[in-house]
This record gives structure tokens, sequence and C-alpha cells, in this order.
């Protein structure tokens, strides 16, 4: 029996406002992104991108459609429920949501408390190489505001990563980034993909990462379209 994809979506529909202001923002999206797969979503801005990722992230009630995600189902599915689910999805938004009071080495910690059997010497130990990962070994014990845009948005990637996903899910991660750095950072969730099996779902106007893909999806008015696909020379 085939394994369940990691996102599959069916005629999902979602509506913001009420009465008169009411707005159709996604129109019958159908998706399936399978375990160890890249996904790029491109689209105009305004355009739906995002509310398709939080809707995916079991951060939005599901109003219509059928959203199932890692195997669960999302419609009608509980708080609690969808908190649950969340600790198998990594998540990279462009407002890097910090914690001010921590520095980045204790930041990207916070990733892997969720993982179960860790010390605290093995979180810390992995919140260090994944901050070396993504070139910021030398910035462990700096707070936010003593960081660039680019740097914090490097260690809320890496705070995605250190919980090691089943899915990752990212809003425009390389936009604060350097050509180099972005190029860097998305090599890696294509390694996390890869070797973990991990699902990757990003949202992204950089054409320089389009490569990098395995699809790329196109929305528009909150409809999707098959985009051209990405043959991978890495993949088996």
């Amino acid at each position: 029996m085939a394994a369940a994809a990691a996102i599959d979506l069916h005629d999902l529909c979602h509506w913001y406002g009420s009465g008169s202001m009411r707005r159709q923002v996604l129109q019958g999206v159908n998706l399936q992104v399978e375990a160890g797969e890249v996904v790029l979503l491109t689209g105009p801005s305004g355009c739906g991108k995002t509310t398709l990722l939080t809707l995916v992230g079991a951060l939005r009630q599901v109003q219509q459609g059928t959203v199932r995600v890692l195997g669960q189902s999302l419609e009608g599915a509980s708080r609690g429920e969808r908190q649950q689910l969340r600790r198998s999805i990594g998540m990279i938004f462009q407002g890097h949501n910090l914690l001010r009071c921590l520095t980045a080495e204790q930041n990207v910690q916070m990733g892997s408390d969720l993982l179960p059997g860790f010390s605290y010497r093995a979180r810390r130990d992995q919140a260090r190489e994944w901050l070396r990962a993504v070139g910021l070994g030398d910035q462990l014990n700096k707070l936010p505001h003593d960081l660039s845009g680019g740097q914090k948005q490097r260690v809320a990637i890496a705070r995605a990563l250190a919980a090691q996903p089943r899915l990752l899910l990212a809003d425009e991660p390389t936009a604060a980034l350097d050509s180099k750095t972005g190029r860097e950072v998305v090599e890696l969730l294509q390694r996390l993909a890869r070797e973990q099996g991990c699902a990757v779902l990003m949202v992204t106007h950089d054409p320089r990462i389009l490569d990098i893909a395995d699809r790329l999806v196109r929305m528009e008015d909150g409809r999707l379209s098959e985009a051209e696909a990405m043959a991978q020379s890495t993949r088996g």
C-alpha cells in the first residue's frame, strides 16, 4: 500500500469577511505533495499563497474542502488536534517570530525542545549545528535586536529545521537574504527533503531558486495550476 501524501488537498475553498464584505481567496484548490518532495508555489501578491500555507500548517480552521496533512484530516479538527499536528511541521514565515529576550542559540533550541528524549546538551549542540549550517556560527549569543533582518531570518530557518519536521512550510524564506546566502539556505532545505524524507512547500518570488524544485505550482486568483516540472539530477 502506497504511503499517504504529506499534503493532500481536494476542492479547498476559503473566505475572509462576512456579508457584503465576504471575499473568496481560495477556489477549489487541489494539491498533493509527497514525502521528500520540494514544491515551490509562485504567483502575484494577494492571490492566496500565504492563506494556503496557514491552512496546511493547521493555523486556521478549514472552512470547505478536504485537507489531509501527514495523514491527519483537518476538517473539523479541534484546536488541540491542530496544535499536536504542528509539532511535526516546521514553519518559516516572514515575521521571524523570534523571542526578543532569547539569544540566537536559545531561539533555535526552542525547535529541538519539541523532540522527545533529547538532553539539554544534545539540544544545545544541535542548535549550534543548525546555526553553523545557516552561516551564523559566530552569532550564537546575539539577541534578535543585535541581528540584521537577514540574520533573523536565518535564525528562524535554523529553529524550524532543529525540530526535525516531517513537513516544512516556508513563506518567502529568501526574501531578506542576499543571493549567496539565499542559495545556501534553499539547498539546505533541499537536502533536508532528500535525506530525511521531509516534504517542503515553499512560497517564493525568487527566480534564482526555482531550479531546486521538483515541481513548480502557480497560484492566481485563488486557483492553482501546475507549472513546468523540474527534473532533479540528485533524484534517484
